[in-house]
């Protein structure tokens, strides 16, 4: 866990405000090193870029962006450049104990970790994200330069990939070194710029669009209403011109909408889309072997890039595994706990904790050796 008193932390910086801890992970050793890294980015199934500028970091014909996979020729380059490998903590067991840093954050808000190698003034130039970001310093020292506040209508230059910032106004800056976290809410503009060769690892915790939620909640009303359920109207006054809408029939209209909406009703809607991914459940075939290696195991953890959260409900636990949802009584929160954590969990003699292996399983969340 990060050195910070969590409470202060939460209550005056999260989504506010930057924040810079010194050896916030004390005697910090990088679990992934600059060589390791190009090594993951020369895999077809990983994600890596690579970006590298040549003469004015302001200006956008400066900057060149490459997608991996690479041959090892490519990280031979005389101009200041950086790598950059998303999701390495669904890759490596040793990145992925980081996620555990920011532990006090609901795991249903962790994206993943990206993990970046720069060399001697290397960046990804000035940017803005619409997302939290610890950043924690690897190998070497990196600095950073905090900017002005930023939103969609903040000027970019023209790029066709990366969101540079058009104009940057310098307010702070701090050099990282080995074990120091910088934390950068979204909006905040940022630009960090390598001394000597460097890495980072950027613990990245997503939001859903607020256009996703309203989509995703409707839907699941729309799911349960009756057709026969109609717009109701008893008491209205007179139509004073032929075919005229009033304002009071709009109020009306919203009124029983909202009704609607706000009404105690399935609030699994939430957990499924805050846990949706791109992994897909198991074949037929793949599944019974999976079920056959978990009946033979003695524990079993979170399958790597799963996406799992809990919530209490009456009498039950709803449990979201990637995008579906399953409902279960009796059943203790302590083994959700465990996995949820990335912690291996035994395997008890527990009918209801088995069910709820077997949900995870046929969901593709679920580590079975």
């Amino acid at each position: 866990m990060l050195a910070l008193d969590r409470a202060k932390f939460l209550a005056q910086y999260w989504q506010r405000e930057p924040l810079l801890l010194r050896a916030a992970v004390p005697d910090f050793a990088p679990p992934l090193g600059a060589e390791e890294l190009a090594g993951l980015a020369m895999e077809p199934e990983v994600e890596s870029r690579i970006a590298e500028y040549r003469g004015d970091p302001g200006t956008a014909g400066a900057w060149q962006l490459e997608h991996g996979p690479f041959p090892a020729s490519a990280f031979d380059r005389g101009h200041p450049w950086t790598l950059l490998v998303q999701g390495v903590d669904q890759l490596l067991d040793e990145v992925a104990a980081l996620r555990s840093l920011a532990g006090f954050i609901p795991g249903w808000r962790l994206d993943d970790i990206m993990v970046s190698y720069a060399s001697d003034g290397g960046g990804i130039g000035p940017h803005y994200d619409l997302y939290d970001v610890f950043l924690l310093q690897g190998e070497g020292e990196r600095s950073w330069r905090l900017g002005q506040r930023c939103d969609d209508n903040t000027a970019l230059l023209p790029h066709p990939e990366l969101k540079l910032l058009a104009e940057f106004d310098c307010q702070a800056e701090y050099t990282l070194q080995c074990g120091d976290v910088l934390y950068i809410p979204p909006g905040v503009a940022h630009w960090g710029i390598s001394r000597g060769d460097s890495t980072c690892f950027s613990i990245g915790f997503r939001a859903p669009r607020l256009a996703d939620l309203l989509s995703r909640w409707v839907d699941a009303r729309l799911e349960r209403l009756p057709d026969s359920l109609l717009l109701r109207d008893p008491g209205r006054a007179p139509a004073s011109a032929a075919g005229e809408i009033s304002g009071a029939d709009i109020d009306n209209a919203r009124q029983q909408a909202l009704a609607l909406l706000t009404a105690g009703d399935d609030e699994r809607w939430f957990g499924e889309l805050v846990t949706e991914t791109t992994l897909e459940p198991p074949a037929a075939r793949t599944l019974r072997r999976l079920q056959k290696g978990l009946a033979a195991a003695a524990s079993t953890r979170l399958a790597a890039g799963a996406r799992v959260a809990w919530q209490a409900a009456d009498n039950a636990i709803l449990v979201f595994a990637n995008g579906a949802s399953a409902s279960f009584t009796a059943l203790p929160k302590e083994p959700l706990c465990t996995l949820c954590a990335g912690d291996l969990l035994p395997l008890p003699a527990d009918p209801a904790v088995n069910d709820m292996l077997q949900f995870l399983l046929q969901q593709g969340a679920l580590d079975v050796d």
